[in-house]
């Protein structure tokens, strides 16, 4: 694979919402097809009370096991991964600039509380719609107000841009196929 090709390549070093936006103008769009599967996730720093905070918890990725069966939140926890009900995060609290939700005693709490938290059903669902002036995959989240919208990076990884209502800044992260996992689909073809 060429140099080119290379995620890192492509994506521009973090560190700027503007930066990273229009790079995300710039990538093809992704079907709901394509989006099957496990996907690991990596935040991708833009100055968002949310950089870094996922990864912090155990944050693992998502998991489209289909267009109507989607799980956002999946997190690492021992040796086995499990998917959180985003309905019950205190989303509102998450996204404030950084402060006790980034303690390690919130960190801990959170491992405590994260069976509580869990769920073996669908959380989300996956849609065509527009955003930026493209129709590309976007995850719906059931019952918060939140969209997230994706683009190809290459037939691996995914830029991801989440949109909350309210929010006048959209957090960024990329999703790269967890090849690992089972039930892993093949890549996301490239289409000039």
């Amino acid at each position: 694979m060429s140099n080119a090709a290379e995620p890192a390549a492509i994506l521009p070093a973090p560190g700027n919402l503007e930066t990273a936006l229009a790079c995300f103008d710039g990538l093809p769009p992704v079907t709901v097809e394509e989006m099957l599967g496990p996907w690991r996730g990596s935040g991708f720093a833009t100055g968002h009370p949310l950089d870094g905070l996922l990864e912090h918890y155990g944050w693992h990725g998502k998991r489209f096991d289909s267009p109507d069966e989607v799980h956002p939140l999946v997190f690492s926890a021992g040796r086995r991964l499990v998917s959180v009900n985003p309905a019950l995060v205190p989303t509102g609290l998450l996204v404030r600039p950084p402060g006790v939700v980034r303690t390690p005693l919130a960190i801990r709490a959170f491992a405590l509380a994260r069976p509580l938290l869990t769920t073996t059903r669908p959380t989300a669902r996956l849609r065509m719609t527009e955003y930026r002036g493209v129709v590309s995959a976007t995850m719906c989240y059931d019952r918060l107000p939140i969209h997230d919208v994706f683009r190809r990076v290459d037939e691996r990884t995914l830029l991801g841009v989440m949109d909350l209502r309210g929010s006048d800044r959209p957090f960024v992260f990329v999703l790269t196929r967890d090849e690992a996992r089972p039930g892993g689909h093949p890549p996301v073809p490239h289409r000039p």
